[in-house]
């Protein structure tokens, strides 16, 4: 064989076998937009630094039946806290910011129990601040009655903590206002512009832009959601549109818009060095905090997926469960997926379509590994089949959280049958944790069992005698059973 049919047979090798997971990559994205009941998706795949795959899907705009494009724009929610996240990073390498520095070195009319809180505890959701949200309308998400950033904060400095600084986790979007002041102060700009001069333009992104409902925004993809996801008292299922309002002041936790193609550029630029000066900075910020009893924290430095496995090692975010992306350093790859849609979670089948570039990373998260199978084996082989894998591999460990989460989620898409077999196997994996027994006692209630329902709140207040919800729970069903 010559050099040049060597070259030639090689070159339509590696042709058929990116057609082949691209062939895979649509199965998985058409069976679950299918599913899910997605409008429209965004996706594209880096990988060795480069995008090799980037498509659209289904419609971005129902109402005029315009298609999703490349260059379609999605709101992407929480995932903009990533970009706060490497703004604080940058500063840190300039030496402006120090993570362990209390914020009173940046931040003036504090309450005296904030005053030191570090930059640390705002990156990663252990502060104890009280929530922002809660002042806001319920609604919409605007500044409602308060009328005024001034008046909110004003209101806000009056809240008790919800716990000890340093104790415990809560997501909270007071720690990300916080940390756009802190921005705003030490780089002597607008946050807004700050990430644009030293992140949007230094990658390119040119569809990239703070904004929400209110603005006007080209080739924009609005949000939906079905009105029975969220609304308790409508059972019609219908399709509607998700009217959002980020205040200006709020957007560095969730007010950025951008495409598949510019997040997966930024990425890119990310780990080639592009965004800070050295490596050691991202391999930081891809750091867990610790706790006060120096436990790790389960989000890194603005980054809330955080899969810290002995093989593939994956750091991610998801936004409005909606929109989501998944990095893999060691196997230089990742994953973006955007959404139309307001609870599609997007975020449970990002492994699934890492697995088309790499097949062990399939086994290597087990959410992923037991969604897989138990889709072809059947949702009530769970228990059996995690039995057997756990004796072939003892490092199959699947999490309380992340099953618990996924078993809520399919409840959420009517899937009642399969959520039930999935509490049923955390209850078998953690039989002497509080919360499953109070799930599963949730879901039998909703079925309709509610004699095992009892059994299990009963279960969850035996192990937890401060579950309020259980006791509340419980004695509702057996006034009911009683009548």
């Amino acid at each position: 064989m010559t050099k040049l049919n060597l070259i030639i047979l090689l070159f339509l090798s590696l042709s058929i076998f990116a057609q082949t997971e691209s062939s895979n990559v649509d199965e998985i994205i058409n069976r679950e937009m299918k599913e899910r009941r997605i409008p429209g998706l965004q996706l594209a795949v880096v990988q060795n630094g480069k995008i090799v795959l980037s498509k659209s899907y289904g419609v971005a705009n129902i109402q005029d039946n315009i298609p999703v494009k490349n260059t379609t724009i999605f709101p992407i929610n929480s995932n903009t806290k990533i970009f706060t996240g490497v703004s604080v990073m940058q500063l840190v390498e300039q030496g402006k910011i120090e993570l362990n520095a209390p914020i009173k070195k940046y931040l003036n009319d504090l309450p005296s129990e904030w005053q030191n809180i570090t930059v640390d505890q705002l990156l990663t959701h252990i502060s104890g601040l009280p929530e922002i949200l809660q002042l806001l309308d319920p609604l919409t998400g605007n500044i409602g009655p308060l009328k005024t950033e001034q008046a909110i904060w004003e209101k806000l400095k009056t809240l008790p903590l919800e716990f000890k600084t340093g104790e415990q986790f809560s997501y909270n979007q007071t720690n990300y206002y916080l940390l756009g002041k802190i921005i705003e102060k030490v780089s002597k700009q607008s946050f807004a512009n700050n990430f644009e001069q030293k992140q949007f333009e230094i990658v390119g992104m040119k569809h990239t832009l703070f904004g929400d409902s209110r603005d006007l925004i080209p080739q924009f993809a609005p949000t939906y959601r079905y009105r029975n996801l969220f609304d308790s008292k409508k059972t019609d299922d219908k399709l509607v549109n998700n009217y959002t309002e980020f205040p200006d002041f709020l957007r560095t936790g969730a007010g950025v818009n951008s495409t598949a193609e510019d997040m997966a550029n930024w990425i890119i630029a990310l780990q080639n060095g592009q965004l800070f000066q050295k490596p050691a900075t991202l391999d930081l910020m891809w750091s867990p905090n610790k706790f006060n009893d120096g436990n790790p924290t389960n989000w890194t430095r603005g980054w809330g997926i955080a899969k810290f496995r002995k093989n593939h090692k994956a750091i991610g975010m998801s936004g409005g469960n909606r929109s989501a992306l998944l990095i893999y350093p060691d196997d230089k790859l990742a994953i973006i997926v955007l959404t139309n849609l307001g609870g599609s979670a997007p975020e449970d089948f990002l492994e699934e379509i890492a697995g088309c570039y790499n097949a062990d990373i399939l086994e290597a998260d087990p959410l992923t590994f037991l969604r897989k199978n138990l889709r072809e084996i059947g949702f009530d082989k769970a228990i059996d089949f995690t039995k057997n894998t756990k004796k072939k591999n003892p490092e199959f460990e699947p999490q309380e959280v992340e099953l618990n989460n996924w078993a809520y989620r399919m409840m959420a898409y009517n899937q009642q049958t399969e959520a039930l077999e999935i509490f049923k196997l955390n209850v078998y994996l953690f039989p002497k944790s509080w919360n499953v027994y109070d799930s599963y006692g949730e879901v039998l209630l909703k079925i309709g069992d509610k004699n095992k329902s009892i059994e299990m709140y009963k279960k969850s207040i035996e192990l937890n005698p401060k579950n309020e919800n259980g006791k509340e729970m419980l004695s509702k069903i057996e006034k009911e059973i009683s009548k």
